[in-house]
């Protein structure tokens, strides 16, 4: 049996800097995606009736997998932008997908 490890993690930011954050995010994608073995899935969403929200979809190989992104340079501008940016986290699932 192997295990995915999947993270859901909600965000708010302000108006004014929406843009520069959703950049970050899709930057964070785009590096995890190409740099990291682990990295199976990086989604970066927006929420259609809430237009200040930005919901990034990750999904790695297990819970060593993401702990290792969360070292990387793209991931600390990322955290970074999180600071800057004035970014609300809303919400942070973390999940195991069990495959037979």
């Amino acid at each position: 049996m192997t295990e995915s490890f999947t993270v859901i993690a909600e965000f708010a930011a302000p108006a004014e800097n929406f843009d520069k954050f959703l950049e970050i995010c899709r930057y964070d994608s785009d590096r995890s995606l190409a740099d990291e073995e682990g990295c199976l899935a990086f989604d970066v969403l927006t929420q259609q009736d809430a237009p200040d929200i930005i919901v990034l979809h990750e999904v790695y190989t297990g819970r060593a997998a993401f702990e290792a992104h969360l070292k990387t340079p793209h991931f600390e501008k990322f955290a970074a932008a999180l600071r800057e940016f004035g970014i609300e986290e809303r919400n942070v699932r973390l999940f195991t997908h069990r495959h037979p």
